[in-house]
Parts: structure tokens; C-alpha cells; sequence
């Protein structure tokens, strides 16, 4: 069968670009492996608990806003299918968000228990031939599969070892054992929180130091509700965090394993450790095995994740676009692009580009007084209630273009796909993201000596390292000047003489000094 868009899985990612697409009454369809939609949570997280937060009381009215606290649901204008609904728990069960997806699904065309098991291309677009022979076509493939393989660091001996994805939870089953973790980021954490009432040590190990979410501002570091084992460790409980390379692992003749070690913090040599067992919590990669040799995408990022252009499309093979956590390859450990609060609305960005160039249909704009006032007006009211500039921050942004006597907003999009002139030229164009200041991952939120920019401190609000809004005007293309928002506690930049009056001069002296 032949489809404009084919869509490759049916997780979060391919069920928001299906619904999009359906909306529209595209001609599409969507494989899916598995017997339902969001397969892959029926077996991850591997102990059940979600870390992805679900705040169903926000105190705000507004469904937009909501959504700034909903890291789970899908963008969507019925107001019942919202994952709030389906669990109160701030960090919900896992099987909770298996029902979300398969409600979401409910009426989208997707093909279920289809492996998809080859994809070629040809000058009239892609065939993809499933487990059972059958082939689809399709002129746009849209790749929506997720990181579905585990990717193991090139160790000798690595094979040997235990993987987070069959190894077997039941923390009985590690009783007075020395297990070591390989992996320090949360899915290596989980599972040592998993072990301490049993294991008699526990170790993890990885090259890298442990970074923590609440200081980076990247949710896919170590959150807190993981980082129990870190108290183990500092109160001396025969647990550890080790930093350093493991550089072979063997089995011992009478079990276990030896590994040899080499500390990141030291000048010793390799030291050598033994263990009962050993778990690979080394994270997931996706996988391009199932592409012919004329059609496979380029990889970066140690080959973990397909290499995008700013429209989602794979650089090296045209028409074929990725959607969901593989496209956290434009934002790797900086944004949000690799959960689900952040690649919805790349999705939904995604929907928009292919519209724009296979509908003849721009990106949606709404038409603007033209004057600095009304400019700055719709730029305010926006930043303080947009759910997509607050979880995507420095990733997609609003745009204002000014052309002749006309203005027009244009929300959501990409600032790579603006710059990549994705929205064709224009004399004035005012691009507005949510942002940290550049060295936030650097500061201590919790130490009080470290200075800071003071709240509604419009004059050092470029200093600031807290969220807060960056306006960028360009002129024929080149950026031009830069306006930064004062930061403020409540996150409501609307205060007249700091937020307000200080937008619209900036706005009136970009446009006056053209």
C-alpha cells in the first residue's frame, strides 16, 4: 500500500505526529511492532517509577500553563486526554502512562504486531517490507522508534556482563552479593536505589562526574528522586561512586567477575576489583540496522542517534524525517528534546514543516499592529504563558517578522530552522526564546555566597543565570541585538517599568535604526 507519510512506531512521538497528521485528514499510516501503543513502557523504566513529573495541581486556570507542569501528555485539544487524569502521583507508575497511550491511540491508523524488518528508497520514495512480507510505501517516512537498543561501551568483556534491560529486578536475587553498575546517570542510579536493602555493596562506575539535574537543568542528569544511593555513599554505608575507566572485565573459574580499573582522580595504575555480579546501565541507541546501504541515515554522537538538518530530516537521505527522543541529536544534554515535554512539540514543529513543504501551507501566523508597543505586547504575553518556549527553552522560540507596513507573530518554531532560513527572508525579525544564562550549569542554586543578579533587575538582566526571556532582533538575516528580561522568582515577566517598558524600547530603537 502507498502513503504520503509512513510513520515507524507507535510511542508517544508517532502517536502526536498521527494525530496531527489525522487532524488534517493526511494520507498516513503507522507501524507498530508491538501489540499496543507505547511498547516500550510496558518494560521501562525496569522498576516501574517514571521521572518525568505529573503536577496535576498548579494552582492555574489556563490549559497552556497547565501544561508546564505536565511532562506526559500529548498535545491535544480534548481536554480528556490528558495523562493528569490517569494517575495523582508526582512521579507516576509506568503502566499508568501505558493506558494514556493506548487511549491516545484510539482511532488513529496504526497497524499493530508489524515488525518493520527492511527500508529501501527509490526515486518514488521508500518501501518498507515488514516480518511478514508485506510492503508499504510511502512518499515521507518518518522514523518515530525511539532508542531501542542498548548501547554497551566498547570494554573487553562486556559482553559477560548483566544488561539494565533483561537483567532480572528481583533485589532477593542480590543478597550479601558485591554488585558494580556500569552507567552513573539515572537508570544506573535507579537500579542501585533498587539493590541497598539487600546487596552487601554496590558500586558505580563510570568516566564521567555525576551531574545533577537540579543544577544543569537537564532532566535526563541524575534526578533527586534517583540520588538516595549518593547518601550511601557519603555516610560511608559500603556503597561508592567511583569515576574512571573500566578497561577489561573477566570472568573468574570460580564466579564472578574481575574488572581492571583505572581512577579518573589518581595517577595509580590499574587497580584490580571483584564483584558477585554486574549490571551494563549504559543507556540506549537507536538503531539503523534495519536500512539498506543506500538509504541508511548518518549517525553522530558516538552512533547513537540519527544526524538531523534543523527540519528533522535525516542529512544525508531526503524525505526521511525522525520524530521523539532521537532528535535530542540538535540539543544533546542541553534541552528537552529527548523526553516527552520537550519532543511533542518538536513534533508538532515537525507537522508544520511538512506542511509547509508538501501542503503549501506557512507556518501558522497571526497578523500584528505594526508598532513597538503591540509587538512587545504579544512577545509578553506569550513568555509567560507559552508551555512550549517554557520546556523547550533555547530550542524553539517565537517569532515576530516585520515586513513594509506588516507584522506578523509566528509561534513555536525551531530557532535552527529560522536560521537555517526555513521561514524564507525578511528585513526585521525578532525571535524570542525562554533561556539560562550561559554558565547556569556552573552556579550552586542552594549557596548564598555565590552573587547573583537580583530578581526584576532589568539593567544586569543579560548576567542573569536563572530562566528568563532573550529576545534577538535580525536584520536581513544577521543577528543585530540582543534583549534579555529581567528573571523573576514567580516567572511573570510582565511588570510594567522592568519587563514592559524596556521590551518596547528595544523594539522601537531596532526598527528606528534600520
Amino acid at each position: 500500500m502507498a502513503y504520503d507519510y509512513l510513520i515507524i512506531g507507535a510511542g508517544p512521538a508517532g502517536l502526536q505526529l498521527a494525530a496531527l497528521l489525522d487532524r488534517d485528514g493526511r494520507d498516513y499510516a503507522v507501524l507498530e511492532r508491538g501489540s499496543g501503543a507505547g511498547t516500550f513502557f510496558t518494560r521501562y523504566p525496569r522498576h516501574r517509577k517514571l521521572i518525568s513529573i505529573n503536577k496535576v495541581h498548579t494552582g492555574f486556570s489556563d490549559p497552556e500553563q497547565k501544561m508546564r507542569m505536565d511532562w506526559n501528555s500529548l498535545l491535544t485539544d480534548d481536554p480528556e486526554l490528558l495523562f493528569t487524569r490517569y494517575s495523582p502521583k508526582y512521579f507516576p507508575d509506568a503502566d499508568d502512562i501505558v493506558r494514556y497511550f493506548q487511549d491516545f491511540a484510539a482511532g488513529l491508523k496504526i497497524h499493530y504486531d508489524t515488525e518493520v524488518t527492511r527500508i529501501s528508497r527509490d526515486d518514488n520514495g521508500f518501501t518498507v517490507q515488514d516480518g511478514s512480507g508485506k510492503t508499504w510505501q510511502a512518499k515521507q517516512l518518518v522514523m518515530a522508534t525511539g532508542v531501542s537498543q542498548l548501547y554497551l561501551p566498547p570494554i573487553p568483556g562486556i559482553e559477560h556482563v548483566e544488561r539494565y534491560d533483561t537483567f532480572d529486578t528481583d533485589p532477593e536475587s542480590f543478597t550479601d552479593q558485591r554488585v558494580l553498575v556500569i552507567g552513573k546517570g539515572n537508570s544506573g542510579f535507579e537500579t542501585a536505589d533498587a539493590l541497598v536493602e539487600h546487596a552487601a555493596v554496590i558500586h558505580l562506575a563510570g568516566p564521567n562526574s555525576v551531574k545533577l539535574a537540579w543544577q544543569t537543568h537537564y532532566v535526563g542528569h541524575l534526578r533527586a528522586v534517583n540520588n538516595n544511593f549518593l547518601d550511601t555513599y557519603q555516610l560511608k554505608s559500603e556503597n561508592a561512586v567511583i569515576d574512571g575507566t573500566i578497561e577489561r572485565i573477566e570472568r573468574k573459574p570460580e564466579g564472578g567477575f574481575r574488572i581492571q580499573f583505572r581512577y579518573a582522580r589518581t595517577v595509580e595504575r590499574l587497580r584490580e576489583l571483584e564483584y558477585d555480579r554486574i549490571i551494563a546501565c549504559t543507556g540506549f541507541r537507536f538503531d539503523a540496522s534495519v536500512f539498506a546501504d543506500d538509504c541508511r541515515p548518518n549517525l553522530i554522537i558516538k552512533d547513537r542517534f540519527p544526524q538531523l538538518t534543523s527540519a528533522f530530516e535525516s542529512t544525508n537521505i531526503p524525505g526521511l524525517y525522525f520524530a521523539g527522543t532521537v532528535t535530542q541529536s540538535r540539543d544533546f544534554k542541553k534541552s528537552t528534546s529527548g523526553f516527552i515535554h520537550g519532543f511533542r512539540y518538536g513534533a508538532r514543529a515537525l507537522h508544520r514543516v511538512l506542511n509547509a513543504r508538501h501542503h503549501d501551507t506557512p507556518w501558522p501566523a497571526t497578523e500584528l499592529e505594526h508598532s513597538p508597543d503591540a509587538i512587545s505586547d504579544a512577545i509578553i504575553a506569550r513568555v509567560n504563558r507559552s508551555s512550549c518556549l517554557w520546556q523547550q527553552f533555547a530550542v524553539i522560540g517565537d517569532v515576530v517578522t516585520v515586513d513594509g507596513d506588516s507584522a506578523r507573530y509566528e509561534e513555536e518554531v525551531p530557532v535552527s530552522y529560522v536560521a537555517d532560513g526555513g521561514l524564507g527572508p525578511a528585513e526585521h525579525r525578532f525571535v524570542t526564546t525562554l533561556e539560562y544564562g550561559p554558565d547556569h550549569d556552573t552556579v550552586d542554586p542552594f549557596d548564598i555566597n555565590v552573587p547573583r543578579v537580583a530578581e526584576n533587575d532589568p539593567v544586569n538582566a543579560s548576567d542573569a543565570s536563572y530562566l528568563h526571556p532573550v529576545t534577538r532582533y535580525y536584520r536581513n538575516g544577521v543577528l543585530t541585538a540582543t534583549h534579555h528580561l529581567a528573571e523573576n522568582l514567580e516567572n511573570q515577566w510582565d511588570l510594567p517599568e522592568v519587563h514592559q517598558q524596556p521590551l518596547v524600547v528595544f523594539v522601537k530603537e531596532c526598527l528606528a535604526g534600520a
